[in-house]
Order: structure tokens, then C-alpha cells, then sequence
């Protein structure tokens, strides 16, 4: 399925090895990694369309389904569940009822989902006129020719933690590795700085910031220092924290960013747009006056967007922060995304290497 801007093998996890070391081989074998091409299986040669997503009956009275996210590597043979996709959820509602775990209404459905990755909860709501799912629609996304039908995500809040905390480090503001950076999670932990302050020019395509050695290096330096700060330790071989490079709006929106991928301890690539969950960690991020935002943002109108602009166009969220007695919490986090059920049937794993 296309869930939003990113593409994954999306299973019940009845149909997969129950025992980890297992399904995670097996994973491995589905996609086509390690392999850059990823030729010798359905991977799409890129991490943004080398995902899965694992489903389930929720035990939990609070929700419909269990989700499981893991990030499989293309080039290099990892899996990890250390973070979530806010992209790849989109689809997880709609494959809920074309798998029977959800019945579907007739009008709209709206799903419970149980984020197992962060333990947080999220409700997807779409339609399905006679109970079917309705891929078709008007909603366009950048990032995503064409049109499809809406999905609203609500994640009744805050959209989860990794790190513990909306702001990990206990502050909203820290000085490390020698750069302003705000740490922050909103269901992705994330490391916000400003582009000037690493000389990246916010207009640059991810093609140009991806062939920057130098960039890359100076990256891995300043995360692996922010994630100690973060409380996820020794993150060398792992796909979070992300970073954020942010900037003045160029095309009305809030701000500008750009977004660059760990690769397991292998450099990064950039994300051709924001995630879902980026986007709304971003968003909550830059709403306290003493960020790393400050002075950067465009703040939208009552009642309107939040507009985060990325290298395809922009991607607009709700989020709302207050401060509370231990710090600050998030109590709006809402997207609309779309997704499409592009293939379902039996994969052919390659034989064990």
C-alpha cells in the first residue's frame, strides 16, 4: 500500500514468524535487502518505499488494532522498530477492513489504532460508502500525483514518545555539539537547528544535500551527540533521532525544512518531503517562543494551518501546546493524509543467502 508520501508491505501479524530474530530475516528476504536496487525483491530502492507494516487485533479494550512499524534498511541489512511512520499509518485503517479486523460502516469508519512502537493511539476515519473502502477521492498531497481519498489522523493529542517527552532534554532550547538545537518529540524524536547556522541553503534539493560529505559527517556528529542529551543512547546504528533543518518560509507557508534520514550508522538521505509524524514534531517543536524557531516562523491565522513547507511542497497540520505543571504537552495533533491499496496477494521471499 501507499500510505501518504511513503510506500510499505503492510501484513497481519498472524502471517508472520511470531519469534523476532525470524520475522525479521524473513523481512529482509521480502524486500530485497541489503541491495541498493533491491532487485531481488519488493523494496522500492529508497527508505521511504522500504517499510512494513505489521497488524493486528488489539487487546487493548481502547483500540481496534495493534500497529507495529518497522524500518528495513535497503543497502545495509537492518530492521528497526525504534521509531513509528505517521505516513505509512495512513494505510493501516483501510487494511484493517479489507482484512475483516474492522467492520466497516456504511458512510465512514473511523479506526483505533494502538501504536506499538511508541504506545501511543491514533483514530483514522474514511469512507466506505456499502462498507467498502473508498480509495478514490479529491485530496491531493505534494509528494503524490494525482488525487485520493481523504484520511483524517487524529492522534488525540500528543502522537507518542520515543524519548519520554515532548522535550527530552528537559529544555526547549540546548547548545550541543556547538549549534542551537531544539529536541523534540511529537511521536518523532527529531533535532531541530537552523540551516544558516551549518550553512545548508533551504532551498537546495535533496540530491544536492545528499552528495555533501562534509555535511554528513558534521549530521552524525551533532545526533549522535543530541540523542545522549535525549535519553536514547548509543543510536550509531539507528534510524532516530531525525534531523530538521528549518528556515524562513519561501512559498507562505509557516516555515521552511528540510529533513534528513539516519541510515543505520551509514549517512543520510533526505527526505524528498516530511513524514506525518516530522511534520507534527516540527510544528509542536517551533510553537514555544524560545526555540530554535524563533524569529524563523510565520505564524498562521486563527483557525488556520499549520503549513510546513518541504523539497515537493507543503504539508499542513493541527498541533496545539500548552504548558503544564511539568513542562509543556501537546493536546492537538491532527493531519490529513491519503492512501491506496496498490497490490495484495502472495509474496515470493528470495531463498536464504
Amino acid at each position: 500500500m501507499r500510505g501518504g508520501t511513503s510506500k510499505g508491505a503492510y501484513f497481519l501479524a498472524s502471517d508472520l514468524p511470531a519469534e523476532r530474530e525470524a520475522r525479521d530475516a524473513l523481512l529482509l528476504r521480502v524486500m530485497g535487502t541489503p541491495d541498493a536496487r533491491q532487485i531481488d525483491g519488493v523494496g522500492g530502492a529508497h527508505p521511504l518505499t522500504s517499510k512494513v507494516a505489521i497488524v493486528a487485533p488489539s487487546a487493548d479494550d481502547g483500540a481496534d488494532v495493534d500497529y507495529l512499524f518497522l524500518q528495513t534498511g535497503v543497502d545495509e541489512a537492518f530492521v528497526s522498530d525504534r521509531q513509528n511512520c505517521g505516513n505509512i499509518i495512513a494505510g493501516v485503517g483501510p487494511f484493517a477492513v479489507e482484512r475483516g479486523l474492522v467492520t466497516a460502516a456504511d458512510g465512514t469508519t473511523s479506526v483505533r489504532i494502538r501504536m506499538l512502537n511508541t504506545g501511543g493511539y491514533a483514530t483514522a476515519t474514511f469512507a466506505t460508502p456499502g462498507g467498502v473502502v473508498d480509495y478514490d477521492g479529491e485530496l491531493a498531497i505534494d509528494g503524490v500525483p494525482g488525487t485520493a481519498g481523504a484520511i483524517a489522523l487524529d492522534f488525540q493529542g500528543v502522537a507518542g514518545s520515543t524519548a519520554g517527552a515532548l522535550f527530552p532534554t528537559g529544555a526547549v532550547r540546548d547548545e550541543i555539539d556547538g549549534t542551537d538545537v531544539t529536541c523534540v518529540d511529537n511521536g518523532m524524536p527529531s533535532v531541530l537547528f537552523r540551516a544558516a547556522d551549518l550553512g545548508i541553503d533551504p532551498d537546495a534539493s535533496p540530491a544536492e544535500l545528499d552528495a555533501d560529505a562534509a555535511l554528513a559527517d558534521r549530521l552524525e556528529r551533532l545526533r549522535l551527540a543530541a540523542a545522549e542529551r535525549m535519553g536514547l543512547g548509543d543510536v550509531a546504528g539507528a534510524t532516530i533521532p531525525k534531523l530538521v533543518a528549518i528556515a524562513e518560509p519561501r512559498a507562505g507557508g509557516a516555515l521552511a525544512t528540510r529533513t534528513f534520514l539516519p541510515q543505520g550508522g551509514k549517512g543520510f538521505r533526505t527526505h524528498t518531503s516530511i513524514g506525518v509524524l516530522g511534520a507534527l514534531t516540527v510544528a509542536a517543536g517551533v510553537a514555544i517562543s524560545d526555540s530554535v524557531g524563533a524569529g524563523l516562523v510565520t505564524a498562521p491565522a486563527p483557525g488556520d494551518p499549520f503549513v510546513v513547507e518541504h523539497p515537493t511542497g507543503h504539508f499542513d497540520v493541527d498541533v496545539a501546546v500548552e504548558r503544564s505543571a511539568d513542562g509543556w504537552r501537546v493536546t492537538r495533533s491532527v493531519a490529513l493524509r491519503t492512501a491506496r491499496k496498490l497490490f495484495e496477494g502472495t509474496v515470493y521471499p528470495r531463498p536464504r543467502l
